[in-house]
């Protein structure tokens, strides 16, 4: 082990046992950070509006300030983004952070000074734990390669704008560069198709010791290695891979196709960044969930599911969440977002400490006859199915189909492309629509009851999520295909992506195109 290595794996123990102390007194440092919020709030155009100089506690803070997503504060952020002084934050934003969302189109999210240190101790902080319970580690000894949005940055009024995987890349510390890829010129390359052959040109010759990314992205990244390498798996390419840091969405689906492309399963940290504030990250890679991050800048509060929506919904502190209860989170913080409904679910899983796994979207649901079926719901069943029946697969999402075309009953749309596949889809339906009831009473109910008929498999032909992520300019490296809706927007696109297959007697057999349909259906009937 290198000198590097030790001293790191020192600094991480470190930095570790401290985590752990601030972990175990959650109400104090959340307090504090409270009240820094509030002596810094009181500075600001968004301070005055709201009367900041007034507020004595959290309650008078929830009085003044109402629950808002990025509508409701795109006032304050199109000021700041124009650069307008003292707007959420004491000066003007360092960056802005571009993200797409989901119901306001592109949004801009302000990146303080301050809040810089939220975003980049935090990731640090996830690969020092990594180093900490794995002690005999030597991921610092090789190259790590991070895909990541473009560095290049804009700029907006004299703010620095651009994807937060790029910002970040503005911000990494000296000593962790030497191990980085890939380079700044290399991470500019556009189309991404593009970028993804060259950094492969790059990683060939270097030894690769752990990689981060969104599942789809890495996946892809992989397929193509072995593609070119013509190797099995990417263990054999890399033989010293050992750690795979991923976020933004659910693992589960991907787990079974990656362990097949690296050759093994291999350590796992995730982490919860968003643009707004990176949340948790997973502290320890032997158990599958997140320490909320609880002194750095941000404070939280919680509002039931079931709340979310309403005029005057609870607005819980961490002393008063329960567990396995899907709560919206709402951040208030050092880069200048005030009671902001972030958009995501996530569910409690310890209370000491404060550790959680993200269940789904608050916008992203299925709820056409009051089911209510969340994303964790769907992937779980993909999960359990996938154990079952052995396949793989690229992507997948789901819609309702409220009105069928031969007037039967309404059901669950499933779009799917398999990576590998070996069953009879109607066992698949089958194994799918019996673990999604098992985990929802309300979906369950309306199957008994005859109010929805089982979900149906349609198969999406081979890169047929890739055609409609470009389709819609939505392709690349930070963009993730929209899993859940509860209406047919992106049903109806996935349509035209299905593959031509034929059935014969219990099996179905697939083909990629409209010739051989047409072959077979001339040689049997003819």
């Amino acid at each position: 082990m290198s000198i590097k290595s030790n001293l790191i794996r020192t600094t991480a123990k470190v930095v570790c046992k401290r985590e752990e102390v601030i972990a175990n007194a959650p109400q104090r440092y959340q307090q504090e950070i409270f009240n820094k919020l509030m002596l810094n709030g009181k500075k600001t155009v968004f301070g005055k509006d709201h009367s900041f100089s007034k507020i004595k506690s959290i309650k008078d803070y929830q009085e003044a300030v109402p629950v808002r997503d990025y509508e409701g504060l795109r006032t304050y952020f199109d000021r700041a983004a124009h650069g307008e002084m003292n707007v959420l934050w004491p000066g003007k934003p360092k960056y802005l952070a571009k993200t797409s969302g989901t119901t306001s189109g592109t949004k801009y999210i302000p990146i303080t000074q301050v809040s810089v240190s939220n975003h980049i101790n935090s990731a640090r902080n996830a690969l020092f734990s990594y180093v900490y319970h794995v002690p005999e580690t030597k991921i610092f000894d090789g190259k790590m390669l991070f895909l990541s949005g473009s560095p290049e940055l804009e700029f907006t009024n004299g703010i620095a704008t651009g994807r937060l995987s790029g910002i970040v890349n503005h911000e990494i510390p000296a000593w962790f560069k030497g191990a980085k890829l890939p380079d700044y010129k290399l991470n500019c390359i556009e189309p991404w198709e593009l970028k993804v052959e060259k950094i492969i040109e790059d990683l060939l010759p270097r030894d690769l010791r752990a990689i981060s990314g969104i599942p789809p992205w890495v996946q892809m990244l992989f397929e193509k290695l072995l593609e070119k390498t013509g190797k099995k798996n990417v263990l054999e390419v890399f033989p010293n891979l050992e750690l795979y840091i991923h976020g933004g969405v659910n693992y589960q689906p991907y787990e079974s196709r990656m362990n097949d492309l690296i050759g093994k399963k291999i350590a796992l940290i995730e982490t919860y960044p968003a643009s707004e504030g990176f949340i948790a990250y997973q502290d320890n890679p032997f158990v599958d969930e997140m320490r909320l991050i609880i002194q750095s800048g941000i404070f939280y509060e919680f509002i039931p599911l079931s709340e979310v929506g309403s005029s005057k919904p609870s607005r819980l502190l961490l002393n008063e969440v329960e567990l396995n209860t899907d709560y919206a989170i709402v951040l208030s913080s050092n880069a200048g977002l005030w009671s902001y409904m972030l958009g995501d679910l996530v569910k409690f899983t310890s209370l000491k400490p404060y550790k959680l796994k993200v269940s789904g979207r608050v916008s992203q649901y299925i709820s056409a006859f009051g089911e209510h079926v969340i994303a964790s719901e769907i992937e779980a069943a993909m999960a359990h199915a996938q154990k079952i029946h052995g396949f793989s697969i690229t992507e997948f999402c789901v819609a309702p189909q409220v009105n069928p075309d031969d007037q039967a009953l309404a059901y669950h749309e499933w779009f799917i492309e398999f990576d590998h596949l070996e069953n009879d889809i109607s066992k698949i339906e089958e194994t799918l629509n019996d673990a999604l009831c098992k985990r929802n009473s309300y979906y369950k109910d309306l199957i008994v009851g005859k109010i929805l008929d089982r979900l149906k498999i349609r198969v999406v032909r081979k890169d047929g999520f890739k055609e409609y992520m470009m389709s819609i300019n939505k392709y690349g490296e930070q963009f993730k295909v929209q899993r859940l809706s509860n209406d047919r927007k992106v049903a109806v696109e996935m349509k035209k992506k299905l593959q031509y297959f034929f059935p014969v007697g219990p099996c179905f057999f697939f083909w990629g195109g409209p010739p051989l349909f047409f072959f077979f259906f001339f040689f049997f009937f003819s």
